[in-house]
């Protein structure tokens, strides 16, 4: 792993250190690898398909069994909480929460009951703390609120996107792994989802997100790490990563200055990357 300059280590946040998953008996999707999240900061994961990013936010939230995942060396902890081979249940009570790729809204529910089946799972809550998260979640998403009483499967996908992320924030994390908020989702709606994190951040909770937009990724992350085929290739503050010749012109679609163009006889597209 190449690192431009070591990652912040505050006390608290989320570690994964030397983490080795496999599928089945024999498909290794992560060697080794070691990240960290701070409390109250934005890292973001980027990579090619299949790169492993999606594998990583399984790990931590707990969900890999559902995929025929396994941990089989590292370990992961949030804080004084060691969250290895933890159940999905047992992750979102110490705070941590994940937003899957794909939205998944519960469609013939209507989106007040999708909001507060977010309180379970976790700890059990106060009617009134769940009252005050659910308040909290409509002054970030006023649509949310405005159609409270709509079956989510009638939202656009903004607005199941809205939704996904509100049903996360009602368990109160303090770290939410985002798989892919904007795929799928038109510019300007983007741009509201981008804000809404932005907003997430500034309260508090930490972010870590896997985002096909690797410019808005970037633009969104005090740190980044790169994955390619499972390992972490290349680490450091967002705003260093963005000037590097490789994430330029692999993830961001640019040429990089002295460049030749006609140097090579393929034509040269930038990464598309996803879960």
């Amino acid at each position: 792993m190449r690192s431009l300059s070591p990652p912040p280590s505050p006390p608290g946040g989320l570690d994964v250190r030397n983490l080795t998953v496999t599928y089945g008996r024999s498909v290794r999707a992560l060697h080794q690898v070691s990240l960290h999240a701070p409390e109250g900061g934005v890292v973001a994961l980027l990579g090619a398909n299949g790169a492993g990013k999606s594998t990583l936010l399984r790990a931590v939230s707990g969900t890999l069994p559902l995929r025929a995942g396994q941990v089989v060396e590292g370990m992961i902890r949030f804080g004084p909480d060691d969250l290895t081979g933890r159940s999905p249940a047992e992750v979102v009570a110490a705070g941590v929460v994940q937003v899957p790729e794909g939205r998944r809204v519960f469609s013939d529910l209507t989106v007040e009951e999708n909001l507060r089946a977010g309180m379970l799972g976790g700890r059990r809550r106060r009617r009134a703390e769940a009252d005050e998260n659910l308040a909290r979640v409509h002054e970030l998403f006023p649509v949310l609120a405005e159609r409270r009483r709509q079956a989510a499967g009638l939202l656009s996908g903004g607005e199941q996107q809205m939704l996904a992320m509100g049903r996360a924030l009602m368990a109160g994390p303090r770290l939410m792994l985002l798989d892919e908020p904007s795929l799928g989702l038109a510019p300007r709606m983007t741009e509201r989802i981008a804000d809404v994190i932005r907003q997430i951040h500034e309260r508090g909770t930490a972010v870590l997100v896997v985002e096909q937009n690797a410019a808005l990724a970037l633009e969104l992350a005090d740190h980044a790490y790169v994955l390619e085929v499972g390992r972490v290739r290349l680490s450091g503050p967002s705003e260093e990563l963005s000037r590097t010749d490789e994430i330029r012109r692999l993830y961001l679609g640019e040429q990089p200055e002295g460049e030749d163009e006609l140097s090579s006889s393929e034509p040269r597209e930038p990464a598309r990357w996803a879960g």
